[in-house]
């Protein structure tokens, strides 16, 4: 089976009590022949490490990234430890993918918010140590280091992707990343504001915006899932997104930002505890359902094989490289990608499965 390496899946979408989940949904998405596993990173049961490298242990062509692990929260030399470790567990197929994360968070954890200058420098360390380089006296805005070494021979090439919502972050991110990774329910314009951005990135710091290999994130939940886990894939997958940072995700799609007031006045989404996707019962999304516009939940993938192959094929005609299938198991995408197989254009093959990585 031809490998489709412009798809991705994010493995444990959501929130998982049962990490050794992650171990059938690789070998299914391999089997199927996906082209890579996002392994995003939650500080309760969602390790970024430990899940890569069980991923990496059961697979053999899946491209495996971290979408996304902080720079902030581990000591440059042991996050570049585990990218050497992957790269080479996995015979170059992993990406290490890093995120800004959220300030208030931070605050409570008592780490400082991250800024543009910290990311680069920290993804500068990264690259010299892959490059067998040490690093002695470093004093910048990733912090004060006085000797970094990993190993005088190495010679890695490893990929770095950001994950990104705002024009600016995807500018940033253009400008000396290998790969962006966009965010769940971004409309038409949305995305095609954000590939404008990194390019524009791109184009500013001297660099081929072709090189840089851009992910379309998209909720894709067919018509063949039941009714009440579609609603919690897609109503309460938004719902949540909303409350959590919804005035980013608004400005991103120049939504109305008074239908975002309105949900947060809402007295279930002012009094629910927890997270919505994960606690809400049937009857609680359907009321929520009701507070969002058919156009932002249109914002994914839905309906039929067909139409979920076709709106799969659209975020090409956007400007992306690649499509992550959000929020979907492997089994649950397996009769969209048999369908989307017939529909696939020869324009789309060809791409490297490391997910970092452009054509």
């Amino acid at each position: 089976m031809e490998q489709l390496t412009e798809l991705g899946i994010y493995t444990l979408a959501g929130h998982s009590d049962a990490p050794h989940d992650l171990i059938g949904e690789v070998r299914q998405a391999e089997a199927l022949g996906l082209g890579a596993a996002f392994i995003s990173e939650r500080f309760n049961l969602k390790d970024a490490p430990t899940l890569c490298g069980a991923a990496g242990a059961v697979s053999d062509s899946l491209g495996i990234a971290t979408a996304a692990t902080n720079h902030n929260t581990r000591h440059p030399l042991v996050t570049a430890t585990f990218a050497t470790t992957m790269h080479r567990l996995t015979a170059g197929r992993f990406a290490l993918g890093l995120g800004r994360g959220f300030d208030a968070l931070f605050k409570a954890m008592g780490l400082e918010p991250v800024t543009f200058a910290q990311m680069k420098d920290a993804v500068e360390i990264y690259r010299r140590l892959w490059k067998g380089e040490t690093i002695t006296g470093h004093d910048g805005p990733a912090g004060r280091y006085p000797y970094l070494l990993q190993d005088a021979t190495f010679n890695e090439d490893i990929p770095v992707l950001l994950v990104g919502i705002g024009e600016k972050t995807l500018e940033f991110a253009g400008s000396c990343m290998d790969a962006v990774v966009l965010h769940t329910f971004f409309g038409d314009e949305a995305m095609a504001r954000s590939v404008a951005a990194i390019h524009r990135g791109a184009e500013r710091a001297g660099r081929d915006p072709k090189r840089v290999r851009i992910w379309s994130v998209l909720a894709t939940v067919g018509d063949h899932i039941e009714e009440p886990l579609r609603l919690k894939k897609t109503v309460g997958r938004l719902s949540s997104y909303l409350r959590g940072y919804g005035d980013l995700l608004v400005k991103a799609n120049d939504w109305d930002p008074a239908v975002l007031e309105r949900f947060r006045a809402d007295p279930l989404v002012q009094n629910f505890e927890g997270a919505i996707d994960a606690r809400a019962t049937t009857s609680e999304l359907e009321h929520l359902a009701t507070l969002l516009p058919d156009d932002w939940m249109g914002a994914a993938a839905t309906g039929t094989p067909e139409q979920c192959s076709q709106a799969i094929l659209g975020q090409f005609a956007l400007g992306a490289d690649s499509v992550c299938l959000h929020g979907a198991t492997p089994e649950e995408l397996e009769p969209i990608l048999a369908t989307y197989r017939s529909m696939r254009p020869a324009s789309l093959m060809g791409l490297p499965a490391n997910p970092g990585w452009a054509r």
